[in-house]
């Protein structure tokens, strides 16, 4: 039997993705996605694009999810995204552990960093990307208050997003100032990525 969208989608839509985050706010904009596990090895992805600009190798990532989910799903409208912290010309993952979480906030602490937020919107061979930025500014954290932060987080939290916090979470209380769209620091921009689908045709409206 085919798929039959309802809603706001006109057709099924994959978001090549397991980002909790990311479907919750396709959800919220009434867009039901099903979610796949793109097969990409991210590290090898941004070995082979050392020396690229942080937007670039966000949208290099962002444009390989895409493409392994639509081989997954031939046919099928794709979105897929990735994202980037970068500051003073560094580049920052998820750190490995809560130890490692307490360096990078470390690091991040008084400082203003960008998030880089691409998404890629595939269908076969077919794909166009975008990148926004949001800038970040952390207040002065002494050493007790970032544990304090990272034991009460928990680990799970701190090692689950670029940078050690969740700003949707306890992560708010590490800011002294925000600037860009809510949705593009959680790691999908909506108005742009909406509009590419309203052009594709993809919505209802």
């Amino acid at each position: 039997m085919t798929e039959q969208p309802t809603g706001i989608a006109r057709e099924p839509i994959i978001l090549a993705s397991t980002s909790r985050t990311r479907r919750d706010l396709l959800l919220g904009a009434g867009i039901e996605a099903e979610a796949v596990a793109p097969q990409v090895d991210e590290r090898a992805i941004e070995r082979e694009a050392e020396g690229l600009p942080p937007a670039d190798l966000a949208l290099r990532l962002a444009e390989a999810k895409a493409r392994a989910g639509a081989t997954l799903r031939p046919g099928r409208l794709v979105i897929g995204a990735d994202q980037v912290l970068e500051e003073g010309g560094r580049v920052f993952h998820k750190p490995a552990d809560a130890e490692a979480a307490c360096a990078q906030i470390a690091v991040l602490q008084g400082r203003t960093h960008r998030l880089l937020s691409a998404v890629a919107v595939a269908r076969d061979g077919a794909v166009e990307s975008f990148v926004e930025e949001a800038r970040l500014t952390m207040r002065s954290l002494p050493g007790e208050a970032i544990a304090r932060y990272v034991s009460l987080a928990g680990e799970r939290a701190v090692t689950g997003s670029v940078g050690g916090y969740q700003l949707e979470g306890l992560g708010v209380h590490l800011f002294a100032r925000i600037e860009g769209d809510h949705s593009t620091i959680l790691g999908l921009p909506l108005l742009p990525l909406l509009a590419r689908l309203r052009a594709l045709g993809a919505l209802a409206f």
